[in-house]
């Protein structure tokens, strides 16, 4: 979940075109007549530099048709090197014009179990992840995912197999909120999936339905908060 400025060269432009996409439609919702395109404000992320960890707040579920994955344990954690889940150094920790964004470790999940009886599950992540954060009321996260880069497995008396974003990448959008910690929470957020298997599984099912909440730690200075201003 490393954070850099679109004056990078990290590819998260997809993720922040996507969340521009979707606020305008929002926006437009119910309209007759199409108003002027919604110009992106300032975002700041503080502090400059500094490295950061997604550690899950509850549970997580994915929902895909009448079948619900439940995790309790996900994180995203820094390796200590590179860009990934950094805060990108000064100045490129500010945009005048738009969102801050840049490489996110996977989040990986564990301690995970199914809706139905006698069905165990599996997620695995994979490939190169990405998060971009915007400011505004509210202030907003949109995460982005490679090309079947989540997967659950399922086991025991049904063996499903759901890949999230078969096809292409793609970007959910979550609600920032500053604080001790900071939160992420993604709220009945949709992603394509496919799904394959046999007998009880959801092969039906194009989308699946994502509910998490993350607390965001400042790991380079445990008494210092990461934080999205304008």
């Amino acid at each position: 979940m490393t954070l850099s400025s679109s004056r990078s060269r990290t590819p998260l432009s997809v993720g922040a075109a996507l969340a521009a996409a979707t606020a305008l439609t929002l926006a437009g919702a119910g309209s007759a007549t199409a108003g002027p395109a919604a110009v992106a404000g300032s975002t700041t992320v503080t502090p400059a530099g500094h490295y950061f960890a997604a550690n899950l707040s509850g549970s997580a579920t994915f929902k895909a048709g009448s079948v619900t994955v439940t995790c309790t344990v996900s994180s995203s954690a820094p390796t200590g090197t590179g860009d990934a889940n950094r805060v990108p150094q000064a100045p490129d920790n500010s945009n005048a014009a738009g969102p801050v964004g840049g490489p996110l470790n996977a989040p990986t999940y564990s301690s995970c179990r199914t809706s139905m009886p006698g069905v165990s599950a599996t997620v695995t992540t994979s490939g190169a992840w990405g998060v971009s954060v915007q400011h505004g009321a509210p202030s907003t996260a949109t995460l982005s995912m490679p090309s079947g880069g989540l997967v659950v497995k399922t086991s025991g008396l049904a063996s499903c197999t759901v890949t999230a974003a078969p096809d292409a990448g793609a970007s959910i959008t979550g609600t920032w909120t500053n604080g001790a910690p900071s939160k992420l929470a993604f709220t009945n957020v949709s992603v394509p999936v496919d799904v394959v298997g046999g007998f009880g599984c959801p092969t039906s099912a194009t989308s699946s339905v994502f509910n998490a909440t993350y607390n965001i730690t400042d790991t380079t200075d445990p008494a210092s908060q990461i934080t999205v201003t304008d």
